[in-house]
C-alpha cells in the first residue's frame, strides 16, 4: 500500500437475488458481516430474526456456509438456515417436518420446511420462537 492511501473495507458482493456473498466462518462474526450486508429491509429483519434465535437458544451455534447463516446446537448440527431472495428472505428449517404446525412452504426435500419473510409483514415471533425451540431439540442437519 503506497504512503498515505488507506485501504477502504471491499463491501461484500451481492450475488443473483441479493443474497449477500460472505466468507464461510464460525461463530457469531460471519454471521453479523452477512446480516449487515443484507440489502434493504432485509437487514433489519435479519437483526430482529439473530436476537429472537439468541433469546430462544441462549447457547446457539452461529457459521456462515454456502453464502447462508446456520444456526445449530453443538454435537446436535444445524436447524435452521437464512438466505436472501429478491423479494423475501428464506428460513430453511431442516427437520420442519418434524414441527408443529408445519412450517408452511413445502421443499423438495422430505424433510425440510421453509418459512419465507417478505417485506412489510409483521414477524409472528411467538409462532418462530416455537418452531425455533422445537427444531433446536431435534437432531440436525450434518453436511
Amino acid at each position: 500500500m503506497a504512503a498515505g492511501k488507506r485501504e477502504t473495507p471491499k463491501e461484500p458482493r451481492l450475488l443473483t437475488g441479493g443474497n449477500p456473498q460472505i466468507a464461510k466462518g464460525e461463530g457469531d462474526e460471519p454471521v453479523q458481516a452477512y446480516i449487515a450486508a443484507m440489502p434493504g429491509w432485509k437487514s433489519e429483519a435479519g437483526r430482529q430474526l439473530d436476537a429472537l434465535i439468541e433469546r430462544t437458544v441462549p447457547d446457539v451455534r452461529k457459521a456462515v456456509k454456502w453464502n447462508s447463516p446456520l444456526y445449530g446446537v453443538e454435537g446436535q448440527g444445524w436447524f435452521l438456515g437464512v438466505h436472501c431472495f429478491t423479494r423475501y428472505i428464506k428460513l430453511a428449517f431442516f427437520r420442519g417436518r418434524q414441527l408443529d404446525p408445519l412450517p408452511p412452504v413445502a421443499s423438495k426435500d422430505e424433510n425440510t420446511r421453509y418459512v419465507h419473510l417478505n417485506e412489510g409483514e409483521e414477524i409472528d415471533e411467538a409462532q418462530l420462537a416455537s418452531w425455533i425451540a422445537q427444531a433446536a431439540k431435534l437432531p440436525g442437519w450434518t453436511p
